[in-house]
């Protein structure tokens, strides 16, 4: 695993998606400020884990994070929004890569300032995002947008798992898995050689203790089946998650933790 920032990148799809998604809003190298956990190359392209580590230049708060793969189809991968600012932010998400690309990470704080980071990911060459899905298209929506709910405390292990894992000891980690296709629309059924229509994970919210914590929004980047992790406090208690996907289904999953 890398640990982010990385070099500097050969500037391609970016130097057209930047002014798309920011204008002429300044980027600002975030240094130390912003890490990524990224693998040198994808051992599945269809499922990686990305983890992101943000805090807050000079005292400022996090409000929204947007997670962009260059050259996948849907570059904007994540959003991870958050309902009350925060100093620092770790989450992970597994998504789906297309094939070698740059990862830039952009932060945002409440005082308007765009903060960045970059790597770059090599792949197996599978593209991902139009191959065949995992599991059988119809079986897929007898359990489409079941939930499962973890709240686990984060440990100060060595290396990344430190650096990813240092925002207070007292913090926890949510872990949300969803079951979902993700389909891309530009994956084929096996059978009839037609194109499957997308669908996938469009908005995914999440409350801690009965108040608004975070929202993501998805894109087809995100892994059949994702998986997301977010810092909490570890004080939380009860975790309630809704997850609205691009063909309208909703559903809702929620765990009360006890103490540890």
């Amino acid at each position: 695993m890398t640990l982010a920032p990385g070099p500097a990148l050969a500037q391609t799809a970016w130097d057209e998606l930047r002014p798309m998604l920011f204008a002429e809003r300044a980027l600002i190298p975030a240094g130390p400020h912003i890490a990524i956990a990224s693998p040198y190359r994808t051992a599945d392209d269809a499922r990686t884990p990305i983890g992101i580590h943000v805090e807050g230049p000079e005292g400022r708060l996090i409000d929204r994070v947007t997670v962009i793969l260059d050259e996948n189809p849907m570059p904007v991968s994540a959003v991870v929004e958050l309902a009350r600012p925060l100093p620092a932010l770790t989450f992970d998400l597994t998504l789906r890569f297309n094939g070698a690309t740059a990862l830039h990470v952009v932060a945002e704080t409440t005082d308007g300032r765009l903060f960045l980071a970059e790597t770059h990911v090599k792949t197996s060459g599978q593209g991902a995002c139009a191959a065949p899905p995992g599991t059988d298209p119809v079986a897929a929506l007898a359990d489409l947008g079941q939930m499962s709910i973890e709240l686990t405390p984060l440990t100060h292990a060595g290396g990344a798992a430190a650096r990813l894992g240092a925002v207070a000891t007292r913090t926890g980690r949510i872990e949300v898995d969803i079951r979902h296709p993700s389909h891309s629309g530009l994956q084929k059924d096996q059978i009839s050689l037609l194109f499957i229509p997308p669908r996938y994970v469009e908005t995914v919210e999440v409350a801690l203790d009965g108040q608004p914590y975070a929202t993501i929004t998805g894109s087809i980047s995100l892994s059949e089946n994702p998986r997301i992790g977010l810092s909490a406090p570890g004080a939380t208690r009860l975790v309630e998650v809704a997850m609205k996907d691009t063909s309208g289904t909703v559903t809702t999953a929620s765990r009360q933790i006890p103490g540890y």
